[in-house]
């Protein structure tokens, strides 16, 4: 199990266990991480699952394509190391993962 820690916006902490193929929203939604709304269900198409990945993981992670690019033009508050957590895709190396909850989504 691949262990992901999500970090909201008012600093609670919550861990969580992914299995590989999972998506970052699904280790999410599946931990009650109510921040993470998912409502398009992972197709790239709302950015209710927006996320900062902390900058130790950024270059770590495969970049995002075009798609999910150009839906984070969409989000409140980007930055460098915005991506659509529905695009993250766990893999075994990523134990240890911190994701930040954006506090326009709260």
């Amino acid at each position: 199990m691949t262990k992901i820690t999500f970090i909201e916006a008012d600093g609670t902490t919550v861990e969580a266990k992914a299995e590989p193929g999972m998506s970052v929203m699904q280790v999410a939604v599946n931990a009650g991480i109510a921040a993470i709304a998912a409502e398009c269900g992972g197709a790239c198409a709302c950015g209710t699952c927006h996320c900062y990945v902390a900058d130790e993981w950024v270059d770590k992670l495969t970049p995002p394509e075009d798609d999910e690019t150009d839906m984070l033009d969409f989000v409140i508050d980007p930055t460098p190391s915005s991506r659509l957590s529905c695009q993250i895709a766990v893999t075994p190396e990523m134990d240890g993962l911190v994701i930040n909850v954006p506090s326009s989504q709260t």
